[in-house]
Formats: C-alpha cells, sequence, structure tokens
C-alpha cells in the first residue's frame, strides 16, 4: 500500500504567502493530504456527485460573484452545502473579501479560509505545483546529489568510493551541492524526480580525514542549492580489470527510480583520474543527448555504419519502495 503524506495548512501558508481569515484550530494541527485542488463552482451549483472534500478548493471571482448574485436565502443554502461537506481548506483569490454569512458558516462547519492577493489561475497554478512536491512520493538513498553545467548529477556508490571528495571538487569549480550522504527523492511527475537534502543535514558534507564541513558556510551562498531535478545518475565503483566498461558511450543505460527511467552510467575510480572533470563531461554530454546530439553514434555514421541501434539496459535494480528509506 501507497504511503500517503501530507503537510500541514501552517506551512502551506507561510510557503505561499496567504493571509489567514479563519481557522478552527491551530494551522499547524489542520493537514491537506490530497495534491489535487478545485474550483467548487459545480456544487456551489447544486452539483454534488463527483465533489471531494479532501481537495483544497479554490474560490476566485466567478464563484464569488455567482454567490454574491444569488437572494440571501438563496446563497444560504447554496453555502450550507458547499461548506458542511467539511472541505480541507478553502483559498479565496484576488484578495477577495468574503461577506460576514460566508465567515459565520465557515465557522459553523469549521472549515478553514485563506486568502491571497494573486489572480486565481497563478494562485491554482502555484498551489497544485506546490502540493505536487510536498506531498509527492519519496524514498531516500545514500548518494551525492549536485548541479553540474544545469545538469541533476545523482551520484551513488558504496561507502568510501569518493563521491562527497568528487563533490567537493565541482563546487569548487562552480557546480553546486545539493544533498550529501542521504538524498530525499520525490517523484513530482509521471516524467521527472526531484532529490533534496533532509533538513538536518542540509549542505553539511563529510570529508574523510577532514570531518564534516558546512559547504555554504565554505563555498558562500552559490556553492548550494536547495533541491534539482535529477536527470542522470553516475554510479561511482572501484576500478575492476574483469569488467568491460563502456568506451564508446553506445550503451543508453538507465536506473529506475519510482517507475522512471533515469540516464545511467558507471564510472569506474582508480589513482590518476579526475573524477570531478569526468563528471563534467558526462553531464554536458547527457545534456547534449536530450538536445539530439550523440557523438558515438555521429562516429558510427560516419564509419558506414548507419544500421546501428544502441543497446538499451537497466545497470541496477533499486528497491523503490517508500518504507526502504536509507540504504
Amino acid at each position: 500500500m501507497a504511503t500517503k503524506y501530507s503537510v500541514s495548512l501552517q506551512k502551506v501558508v507561510k510557503d505561499n504567502g496567504y493571509e489567514i481569515l479563519y481557522t478552527p484550530t491551530s494551522p499547524s494541527d489542520i493537514y491537506i493530504s490530497s495534491k489535487d485542488i478545485n474550483r467548487p463552482g459545480l456544487i456551489l451549483a447544486g452539483y454534488d456527485t463527483y465533489f471531494d472534500p479532501d481537495r483544497f478548493q479554490v474560490l476566485g471571482l466567478n464563484e464569488m460573484g455567482y454567490l454574491m448574485g444569488l437572494e440571501s436565502e438563496r446563497r444560504q443554502q447554496c453555502l450550507e452545502k458547499f461548506l458542511g461537506t467539511h472541505p480541507t481548506a478553502v483559498l479565496v483569490a484576488r484578495n477577495l473579501m468574503p461577506d460576514e454569512n460566508f465567515m459565520d458558516t465557515a465557522k459553523k462547519y469549521q472549515v478553514p479560509i485563506v486568502r491571497t492577493k494573486d489572480p486565481t489561475s497563478s494562485s491554482m497554478s502555484t498551489l497544485i505545483s506546490y502540493l505536487s512536491v510536498e506531498l509527492a512520493e519519496r524514498i531516500t538513498r545514500h548518494g551525492v546529489l549536485v548541479e553540474v553545467s544545469g545538469e541533476g548529477v545523482l551520484i551513488v556508490g558504496d561507502s568510501g568510493v569518493g563521491k562527497s571528495e568528487t563533490a567537493v571538487e565541482l563546487i569548487k569549480r562552480g557546480h553546486r551541492l545539493i544533498a550529501d550522504d542521504a538524498v530525499e527523492i520525490r517523484k513530482v511527475s509521471n516524467k521527472s524526480v526531484v532529490g533534496q537534502a533532509p533538513d538536518n543535514i542540509r549542505h553539511y558534507v563529510e570529508v574523510r580525514g577532514v570531518g564534516i564541513i558546512n559547504a555554504r558556510q565554505i563555498f558562500g551562498l552559490g556553492s548550494v542549492k536547495m533541491s534539482e531535478k535529477i536527470d542522470m545518475v553516475i554510479r561511482m565503483e572501484p576500478w575492476d580489470s574483469t569488467k568491460v566498461y563502456d568506451r564508446m558511450g553506445l550503451e543508453e543505460n538507465y536506473i529506475n527510480i519510482m517507475g522512471i527511467n533515469v540516464p545511467a552510467t558507471v564510472v569506474p575510480v582508480t589513482p590518476g583520474r579526475n573524477l570531478a572533470v569526468i563528471i563534467e563531461t558526462a553531464a554536458i554530454s547527457n545534456r547534449q543527448k536530450k538536445m539530439g546530439y550523440n557523438a558515438a553514434q555521429e562516429l558510427m555514421q560516419g564509419l558506414g555504419m548507419d544500421d546501428f541501434e544502441p543497446i538499451k539496459q537497466e545497470i541496477e535494480v533499486w528497491d523503490n519502495s517508500p518504507n526502504s528509506e536509507y540504504i
């Protein structure tokens, strides 16, 4: 059974700059658990067959104008029908102010009312994006997440292989750290996953022989970032002379993360290899492939091998269960 996540109304209000008009209890004790939102025009008009009170309800100029145009008795019936379903929370857009009857009915059914000055469409778009991240399916994995030349690169591998040291070198070369040691990965859509650091270890890096450092304090604000889409995965492993590594880049390897295939590659670690430069090159090459250019395919075509078909394979099987959090 999938884990269901929630976010407090207090956090929603703080992060989005909403104004609280009424809450029956502390906003920190009210939780939103649905990523979907709804404009309740149909239920105000009397049709409630598919109405979902767990969704955040958004009232714009149309809904408020419709209510204000009704006779007082009919308006009260609409409010009773709507607020009587006990929706989780109601957002009023365009800085509109509900009348006294509206607020009294909300208090009667203990429905939280918040307000924003933003237009209805933009406030809905912002709220949908926000809830998609806050309530997204997630897992936590051992690794390092860095932004390299605009690409989110998740570096994984056994402890002691050099992930954190490579991340420090990348930071010194002008790239940015998102997370070290533990990366919280969220599936924000059917096409992308986003990584960030748990709050209690954000911006910290463990460097063996040196200890714990704060990348933000040492390298400045420009060296860190709160979150980043994961565009590729690099697995670092000790060089194995018996293993055949891809030298041409003709294989389309990937790792499946929560149902999404993310491009992946294996980088063997051996003394003398500049891993930071290799990862920089891999990130830029991955961006070129997304834009339609593949140097290996161009070379093969130049050699007359136009019928070449890339080999696509999963190089590592992950446990995508939300409950197996830190491996």
